[in-house]
C-alpha cells in the first residue's frame, strides 16, 4: 500500500513538473522577442561603444530597464564580437566587429570588398583650433551643460557635447568628461536626416527621382504606387509601429531581422500612400535598400558618396548583416563631422566650391508638406522642421527656417539659415521628455538671437 501511494505521490509531482516546465517555457517562448531586444542592443551597445567609439564603458549608455540588472555581457579575447544574454542562459545575441563597416548583429559581414578612403582634410573644422568662445556664448553653452543645476539634475541632463558654428567658423564648443573632439557619437535617429543627403547624392547622379515609384519587385499591389518621397517622408502608408514593446515592428526589425529592408518592405499596406503620416524608421531603411539598389553599392555606399566628399573620417554607419546600412539609427561620427554635415546642408549641398546635391534639395526636403492625418507635425523628408504646414512654429523662440536633425536621447544638430548657425548637441539623457528640458532650444535660441561680430 505505502509502495502504491509512493508511486501515486511521484506520479503527481512529475505531472506538476511537467506543467511547470511547460509553463516556464510556453512563458519564455511568449517574453523571448523582448528579451531579445534587450540582448541585441546590448551585444551592439558594448560592441559598437568599444570598436567604434574606443571607450570602455558600454554598460553606462545602456538606459533604466528591468532587464538591465539581469544581462550577462562578454567579449571575444580578440575584440571580435560582443554576446549577451540573460542570466547567460537565455535570449542570447551576439554583434561583430567589422572595422570600419562598424558592428552587425546576428552575423559577421562578409564579401563587402573594400571600403573607401575618406581623408580628413575635406571637412575644414577636423583641424581647426580650439575657439575662444565669447564670454555670452560661453555662457549659453553653460547652461546647455546644466552648470546652473544640483549634480544629479546635471547627470540627467546627460549633455556629452555641445558645437557651434557660425559663419562657417567653429566658434565654440565644449564636451564632458571622458568625452573628446575625437570621441565618435551615435547620432541614432539623426541618421535619418544624414540618409535624406545621401539620398539627395544620388539624385544628384541622375539614379534617382524622388518621383520614382516601383520600388520592389514584389510589390506587385497597391504598395507599387508608393514613391522615393513618400519613404522619406514617412507617408508610404506601410503599417508600421515604432514603439520598443514586445513584438512590435521596429523592435523585430533591429533585433530579430537580418535583412531589414525585406521585413520592412513584407508589411501590408494600412492606409493609401501619401495619405497618413507616420513616424517611421523601417521608412528609412527601405529608402536606403532603394540607393543600393540604384547604385548597386551597399556597405560603401555612405563613404564613397557622402563620407569622402565631406572629409567625414570619423564617420561610420553600421549595415545590417546584409549588407545595407542601418540609414535609421547606426551612424556614429564625432562633434565636429556632426557639425560639417549640418554646415554641408547649410550651403545647400555645396561643398568646397562644388555642388553636390541637386540645387533647392534642402528647401524641399526641410519643408513640412501638409498631409490629411499626420501623426508628427513638422517632420520633413528627414529632417524637422520648424515651420509646420499650417503655417505656425513648433518652436516659437526659433526662427522660422531653423530645422533640426533628432537623435534618440538628446540627439541634435540645429540649422539655422538666416543665422548661419549650425549646433550640434550630443549627449545620454533617457530621462529627458521634453525638448525645454533639454535645454538645446533655448541655447539655438540664444545663439541665434545675438548680435554677430
Amino acid at each position: 500500500m505505502r509502495s502504491r501511494r509512493r508511486r501515486i505521490v511521484l506520479r503527481v509531482l512529475g505531472a506538476l513538473l511537467a506543467v511547470i516546465l511547460v509553463a516556464l517555457v510556453g512563458g519564455y517562448l511568449y517574453a523571448k522577442p523582448l528579451l531579445l531586444t534587450g540582448t541585441g542592443y546590448a551585444a551592439h551597445n558594448a560592441c559598437a561603444v568599444q570598436g567604434v567609439a574606443g571607450r570602455r564603458d558600454p554598460e553606462s549608455d545602456l538606459p533604466p530597464n528591468p532587464l538591465v540588472p539581469y544581462l550577462r555581457s562578454s567579449q571575444a579575447h580578440d575584440n571580435s564580437s560582443s554576446s549577451s544574454s540573460v542570466f547567460g542562459l537565455l535570449a542570447g545575441q551576439t554583434a561583430y566587429f567589422n572595422g570600419d563597416a562598424g558592428c552587425t548583429l546576428g552575423s559577421p559581414l562578409t564579401a563587402y570588398g573594400p571600403l573607401t578612403n575618406v581623408p580628413a582634410g575635406a571637412n575644414p573644422f577636423t583641424a581647426a583650433p580650439t575657439p575662444t568662445p565669447s564670454t555670452a556664448v560661453a555662457a549659453a553653452v553653460a547652461k546647455a551643460f546644466g552648470d546652473d543645476l544640483p549634480a544629479a539634475e546635471q547627470k540627467a541632463l546627460g549633455t556629452r557635447a555641445v558645437l557651434v558654428i557660425q559663419g562657417g567658423k567653429l566658434i565654440a564648443e565644449r564636451y564632458a568628461p571622458g568625452f573628446t573632439a575625437t570621441t565618435p557619437q551615435l547620432g541614432w535617429s539623426m541618421s535619418k536626416s544624414a540618409a535624406s543627403l545621401l539620398a539627395g547624392r544620388v539624385a544628384h547622379s541622375g539614379k534617382l527621382a524622388v518621383t520614382d515609384a516601383g520600388l520592389r519587385p514584389e510589390w506587385t499591389d497597391a504598395r507599387a504606387k508608393i514613391t522615393v518621397d513618400q519613404l522619406m517622408r514617412m507617408t508610404s502608408g506601410l503599417t508600421w509601429n515604432e514603439d520598443y514593446d514586445l513584438g512590435t515592428p521596429i523592435t523585430s526589425m533591429l533585433y530579430l531581422e537580418p535583412d531589414m529592408a525585406t521585413f520592412v518592405a513584407s508589411q501590408p499596406l494600412a492606409h493609401a500612400p501619401g495619405t497618413y503620416q507616420q513616424y517611421s524608421s523601417g521608412s528609412t531603411n527601405l529608402l536606403c535598400s532603394v540607393l543600393r539598389q540604384r547604385t548597386g553599392v551597399g556597405v560603401d555606399l555612405p563613404r564613397r558618396e557622402l563620407f569622402a566628399p565631406l572629409g567625414l573620417s570619423s564617420a561610420v554607419w553600421e549595415p545590417d548583416a546584409s549588407g545595407t546600412p542601418v540609414c535609421s539609427s547606426y551612424l556614429w561620427a564625432t562633434p565636429r563631422d556632426w557639425a560639417a554635415i549640418g554646415q554641408f546642408a547649410l550651403q545647400d549641398g555645396v561643398w568646397a566650391g562644388k555642388r553636390l546635391l541637386p540645387e533647392g534639395w534642402m528647401a524641399a526636403t526641410t519643408r513640412s508638406d501638409a498631409v490629411a492625418t499626420t501623426e508628427d507635425p513638422g517632420y520633413a523628408a528627414g529632417w524637422w522642421a520648424n515651420k509646420l504646414a499650417n503655417g505656425t512654429l513648433a518652436q516659437p523662440s526659433l526662427p522660422a527656417d531653423a530645422y533640426s536633425a533628432n537623435g534618440h536621447d538628446g540627439q541634435r544638430v540645429f540649422v539655422v539659415p538666416s543665422a548661419d548657425l549650425v549646433v550640434v548637441r550630443l549627449g545620454f539623457s533617457p530621462t529627458i521628455k521634453t525638448p525645454e528640458k533639454l535645454r538645446v532650444v533655448e541655447l539655438v535660441a540664444t545663439l541665434a538671437g545675438m548680435p554677430r561680430s
